[in-house]
């Protein structure tokens, strides 16, 4: 799979973001504070992102951030 590929240009600007962060293993609070945004926020984005790429949580969707490059290893 292309860097990508699977979300198909799905996920917007600030879900790619939020994901970056929670490949980084930051929690939702942490998230927040780094994008100036609630945490109730941070927890709708995590919600479309795995709606978007049907994943079932956090932890599949850092693997798919790395898989992705959308992260370093």
């Amino acid at each position: 799979m292309e860097n990508g590929e699977r979300d198909n240009g799905l996920l917007t600007a600030q879900e790619k973001k939020v994901l970056k962060l929670v490949a980084n293993g930051e929690t939702n609070k942490e998230i927040a504070a780094a994008l100036c945004i609630s945490p109730a926020t941070v927890k709708r984005h995590l919600e479309n992102i795995l709606r978007k790429l049907q994943l079932k949580n956090r932890v599949t969707a850092a693997v798919y951030a790395v898989k992705e490059r959308m992260i370093s290893r």
